[in-house]
């Protein structure tokens, strides 16, 4: 008996043919217990850029699989944590945004918000967006010209003050906002593998479709320094925009990281 949560199978994966497979037992890869350790190791070669994220709030919450699968490529398998999706909303700030080529004091500063689910390609986990907004126009066009991501300019907020922080969004091309207010809390412990936080925060792989086949790219960084964080207030219409009409309410999940910093390595093809 599953909940309305719960996935009994992850439809649409891979044929098993083509997927990696443990000689021993003709396991496919998808199907066994992903390693989720080896993303965070650092790839040899130089990154593509580097950025700083600082002032992290990330909210997430359970969602049925029947309402997440149409809205992610038919290549990606929904990554699921004790049978369960989930979709995250991430808000924060950027800062030192640059090419690997350019000098520090040519690099730049934005807001940032991100709709987000957790997926696998033959075994890799990773992170799906199903949107990204910025309130810098050259990083929306940056990033939806070079890796196609969906990007949306937006008005955007992040004010701090009286130990509560209120972060606003207003996107620019239609009437979608979001408004959250929070007080961040005492210090949490490292997040171990296996746990529910160690799945939702430590993503170290994006897919994208990127000029007609899918794509992936690494982000390199040390694990996330954790707080408790508790909602004041809260209103969404991002998720809605993302497609996702049914899922209501504040989010039972919610955490926040001072920050890290951050080398973006280079679009492959997956």
């Amino acid at each position: 008996m599953h909940d309305e949560f719960s996935c009994p199978m992850n439809r649409h994966r891979p044929p098993a043919e083509i997927l990696p497979t443990d000689q021993a037992a003709g396991i496919p890869a998808a199907q066994r217990e992903l390693d989720r350790l080896a993303p965070s190791t650092r790839p040899a070669g130089s990154p593509r850029g580097y950025q700083s994220w600082r002032s992290l709030l990330f909210l997430h919450w359970p969602v049925p699989c029947d309402q997440l699968r149409p809205l992610v490529p038919e290549e990606l398998s929904l990554d699921l944590h004790q049978d369960t999706a989930y979709l995250g909303i991430v808000l924060f700030g950027m800062q030192d945004v640059r090419h690997r080529s350019w000098p520090r004091f040519l690099s730049f500063n934005f807001l940032e918000a991100n709709v987000r689910t957790y997926v696998h390609y033959r075994g890799n986990p990773g992170i799906y967006f199903h949107s990204l907004d910025a309130n810098s126009r050259l990083a929306v066009w940056g990033a939806r010209t070079a890796w196609s991501l969906p990007y949306h300019h937006s008005r955007m907020e992040m004010e701090s003050g009286n130990g509560e922080t209120v972060f606003k969004i207003r996107r620019s091309s239609s009437a979608a906002f979001h408004r959250t207010r929070y007080r961040v809390g005492p210090v949490l412990p490292p997040s171990e593998p296996g746990s529910l936080e160690h799945f939702l925060l430590e993503r170290y792989w994006l897919f994208v479709r990127h000029r007609g086949r899918l794509c992936k790219a690494q982000v390199h960084h040390r694990p996330y320094p954790t707080r408790e964080a508790h909602l004041l207030e809260f209103e969404d219409q991002l998720r809605a925009s993302a497609g996702l009409h049914e899922l209501h309410g504040a989010p039972p999940l919610v955490h926040f990281s001072e920050g890290v910093d951050t080398e973006v390595f280079g679009l492959q093809p997956a």
